[in-house]
């Protein structure tokens, strides 16, 4: 087994991993655009753990209204979805092998500390399953709504940073900064794993790729159609890493994509513009081109949104295992 948990390959990466995104709130985005209740998000995630779907994903909303990109809301309306934590625990109580991680958890919604016990605690529930996405926020809505602060995002996302790294490595932590403190703080018990779980970043500003090159385990960039538009951010993270004097290709490389299966017209969400649509078949070329150009995981914002989706994804999953990617 390689360190990603897939079986070696012929040209020493590991096999493509492929995950999904939990869509469960009403933002008018693709593959959304309703409140999909327990019942359903219970068999999705069943039938995705049966299928061999690497990871599932949740996202980490309050809630949603017209500000910036979400200018599909109308004005003095507002969108939601279920808490990532609370979800995730539950997923995590149902399934056996599938990874599991808020994509991603926003480091400024909870102090640094108690978002690394509950990180470790879910790790624990799992069974060693989680995979822990971090970010920095920005829809400002959800901020002034839930009475939280908006200011320096990056900067206490930097804080934040090392507070909840050392102590999901089972390091005490006193910390003193700008926007944080914490003093001789420590994860007591443990997670299972001693080195912690494994820390994804999103990023694409020169701060945050050096934020990524120095902490985390997985890079992510998103969306993503194909070699040619992931490449320079790949590069750039590239140089990041350079600076920080540390070797590419101890990062792992995932990208998000919005994936439009047949039967995606219907969808509420409509279709986003930068999807992958095709076949099952044809989204598995797609994927492989991706692979080829050095990417490791797929998070996909897949429609159409129901338990459908998981019998398409296996087709896609057996081209893959035939172009030998996976």
């Amino acid at each position: 087994m390689t360190e990603s948990g897939g079986p070696g390959r012929a040209n020493g990466r590991g096999k493509l991993q492929l995950g999904i995104m939990m869509r469960s709130g009403d933002h008018l985005v693709p593959g959304a655009g309703r409140v999909v209740p327990w019942t359903e998000l219970k068999e999705i995630a069943i039938a995705a753990d049966e299928a061999g779907v690497d990871t599932l994903f949740a996202p980490d909303h309050l809630i949603f209204r017209k500000y910036g990109n979400f200018d599909t809301i109308p004005e003095g309306e507002h969108r939601g979805c279920w808490e990532a934590w609370t979800l995730l625990s539950a997923i995590a109580g149902i399934t056996k092998n599938v990874t599991l991680g808020p994509f991603v958890a926003c480091t400024s919604f909870r102090e640094p500390a108690v978002l690394a016990k509950m990180a470790g605690t879910l790790d624990e529930v799992s069974g060693g399953r989680l995979i822990l996405g971090l970010g920095a926020g920005y829809h400002e809505p959800e901020y002034t709504a839930f009475g939280l602060p908006f200011d320096h995002l990056a900067g206490r996302f930097e804080e934040a940073l090392q507070i909840i790294v050392p102590l999901l490595k089972g390091e005490r932590v006193t910390f003193h900064g700008q926007y944080y403190h914490v003093t001789d703080s420590l994860l007591h018990p443990p997670g299972p794993r001693p080195g912690g779980p494994p820390i994804w970043i999103g990023a694409r500003q020169p701060r945050m790729l050096r934020l990524t090159a120095k902490y985390a385990d997985a890079y992510n960039t998103m969306p993503h159609t194909g070699p040619e538009s992931v490449a320079p951010q790949l590069q750039a993270l590239d140089d990041a890493c350079e600076q920080e004097g540390r070797d590419p290709a101890t990062l792992s490389k995932t990208v998000g994509a919005f994936v439009c299966f047949p039967g995606s017209e219907d969808d509420p969400g409509g279709i986003h513009p930068r999807a992958i649509r095709g076949t099952p078949e044809e989204i598995a070329d797609r994927f492989h081109a991706l692979y080829e150009a050095g990417v490791d995981h797929i998070n996909l914002f897949a429609s159409p949104w129901n338990v459908g989706v998981v019998k398409q994804l296996g087709v896609t999953m057996a081209r893959l295992q035939e172009l030998g990617s996976r």
